[in-house]
């Protein structure tokens, strides 16, 4: 498999608008950064590779370096037009028993990089956020006007950073457009690339290796929540439709404006029904089995995704067959070529 270096990848064409894709060697940057140059942009990817894989910056410029480093950040932003950031550390019950990790990366190295983007002068910002800035809301689907009350520190430095962007937009005419995002899933139609995580704690590919034999089994936390068959209930929106809204962002803060939306669906699967689905398009069993609920997980998590289709003229077009699909095919191609490398 072929590896990018430092500062490899396409040659820049100044004509074409440039967009910096901090976090872009990650799930879903590296599909983002993909979406951009199917729509003509010039994508170069910035990341520190700590939890990103230089195979998913293939055949793009990739900067290796890590958000607070201003120096390095200046030499790349004095070239784009806007900047999207996706590179946080996302793993809820991490950020419980490590917050000082999560309020350091996604804060205060968070606020660096917003200051060098600010004082190079871009005035587009696109942020990576979620939906667990609501917390266990009170009505779904869930709006944007809902109160955002994090219960966890994972979520809690998503809105610190929203309500720095607020404050900087405001002061210093920083556009942006904060996307709370709800279940990324899938992969790229290509097979090229998809997700990796080093632990995997996310639903659909955690099924994958329990297929695998990777892991034992594929626990389902809690089967006796207020839902239809037990279990919780996720709005599972493929990683494409998100960056495809990801593009339409940046030209949404060409007209002046900034904004929070959710990225979701707006119809909710539960995990009995992705297990359900993972099965009828591998043709295999799932081997599973019952655990304890988790602290904090909702029942519902649904987005209200309207205002978003009003903003931007954008509707999620892919289903949960779709996701599965999608995944299934990343995970047999990714597997292979890593048999093929190693």
């Amino acid at each position: 498999m072929k590896i990018p270096v430092e500062h490899q990848g396409q040659m820049i064409d100044k004509k074409r608008l440039s967009v910096l894709v901090v976090g872009g060697a990650g799930y879903i940057g590296s599909h983002a950064a993909r979406e951009l140059r199917r729509r003509g942009y010039n994508a170069i990817i910035y990341d520190n590779l700590c939890t990103g894989h230089q195979y998913l910056a293939e055949g793009f410029e990739l900067i290796v370096g890590h958000i607070s480093d201003a120096a390095k950040l200046d030499s790349v932003l004095q070239r784009v037009d806007a900047v999207m950031h996706f590179a946080a550390h996302a793993y809820v019950g991490e950020s419980v028993s490590d917050p000082r990790k999560y309020f350091r990366n996604n804060v205060a190295d968070g606020l660096a990089l917003l200051n060098a983007v600010v004082d190079c002068g871009v005035r587009k910002f696109i942020f990576s956020s979620t939906c667990a800035t609501y917390g266990i809301p009170d009505v779904v689907p869930i709006t944007e006007k809902a109160p955002r009350l994090p219960i966890n520190p994972y979520g809690a430095t998503k809105l610190a950073f929203e309500n720095a962007l607020e404050a900087y937009g405001h002061a210093y005419g920083l556009g942006f457009v904060s996307f709370r995002y709800f279940n990324a899933a899938g992969a790229d139609e290509s097979g090229e690339i998809g997700e990796v995580h080093i632990p995997e704690t996310h639903l659909i590919p955690s099924a994958f290796e329990a297929i695998h034999g990777e892991r034992p089994e594929l626990e389902i936390f809690g089967t006796d929540y207020a839902t239809p068959d037990g279990t919780c209930i996720r709005d599972y929106i493929h990683v494409n439709d998100l960056a495809e809204a990801h593009v339409l962002g940046v030209e949404y803060l060409d007209k002046g404006s900034s904004t929070a939306l959710n990225l979701g669906t707006g119809q909710g699967s539960s995990v009995r029904e992705v297990i359900s689905a993972i099965e009828q398009v591998t043709g295999r069993r799932v081997p599973q089995r019952v655990a304890p609920r988790r602290q904090g997980d909702p029942p519902q998590l649904v987005a209200d995704p309207s205002l978003a289709q009003k903003a931007l003229g954008w509707k999620a077009k892919r289903s949960l067959q779709d996701i599965v699909a999608t995944a299934w095919k990343w995970d047999q191609s990714h597997r292979k070529s890593m048999a093929t490398t190693h």
